[in-house]
């Protein structure tokens, strides 16, 4: 009986995700200088001349804001350059994080950057990577039912679209230096990610096992 109602909880959930869904287009600020910094920080970091910071999809990075607001979560990532609060990074590019999907705790899907356009928010990975950030994620406002739901929705999605190889925690990033997709030159530029916690990203891939994601690559 337990293993009959563990059968229908989750094919109620996988039809729940199958469902569809609407993406707001809520987009942060894409400018010349933004594009310029965009095209600096792939020559820089990664060694790639382009004429358009375009990308090539072959991984998803998942991560979460630690900022409690859709509207403050946007914020962040709605100027070119980064605000003074990143001293952490600034030195590294003036570029300002973002992201190319904001989902809210209520599982509304936005779309800040076009999804073949890059966005930083991975290290060493930006130029193939797809950004899904999450509003939340402190222990007074963990991540939801709902942007669960959504976050397998959306990467259904996307692995519809493109050739995705990989999907990710933003925690895993640092697995990939010595892969064939990493390019970041300076072996010095690192921080360490938890985002969006290993629990959250257990069942995002538990949901989407069907979809036949590449492994994590081992340390």
């Amino acid at each position: 009986m337990y293993k009959l109602l563990l059968f229908i909880s989750t094919l109620v959930f996988f039809t729940s995700c199958n469902s569809t869904k609407t993406i707001v287009d809520k987009p942060i600020v894409f400018n010349e200088e933004r594009k310029q910094l965009s095209l600096e920080y792939l020559a820089e970091r990664y060694g790639l001349e382009q004429n358009t910071p375009t990308i090539i999809p072959k991984m998803i990075v998942l991560h979460w804001t630690v900022i409690p607001t859709l509207e403050k979560s946007f914020e962040a990532f709605y100027n070119p350059t980064l605000p003074n609060w990143r001293p952490d990074i600034n030195s590294v590019s003036g570029l300002n994080v973002s992201s190319h999907f904001l989902v809210d705790q209520d599982g509304t899907i936005y779309q800040l950057l076009p999804e073949t356009t890059m966005a930083r928010h991975v290290i060493g990975l930006n130029h193939c990577a797809i950004g899904i950030e999450n509003v939340g994620g402190t222990h007074d406002l963990p991540l939801t039912r709902a942007q669960l739901k959504s976050n397998v929705w959306l990467i259904n999605y996307l692995k519809s679209k493109y050739d995705i190889e990989y999907l990710i925690g933003h925690y895993e990033y640092t697995n990939f230096i010595g892969h064939k997709l990493w390019l970041e030159k300076d072996e010095n530029y690192r921080t360490v990610k938890e985002d969006p916690g290993e629990n959250f990203m257990k069942k995002v891939k538990r949901a989407t096992k069907q979809l036949n994601f590449k492994s994590v690559p081992k340390k």
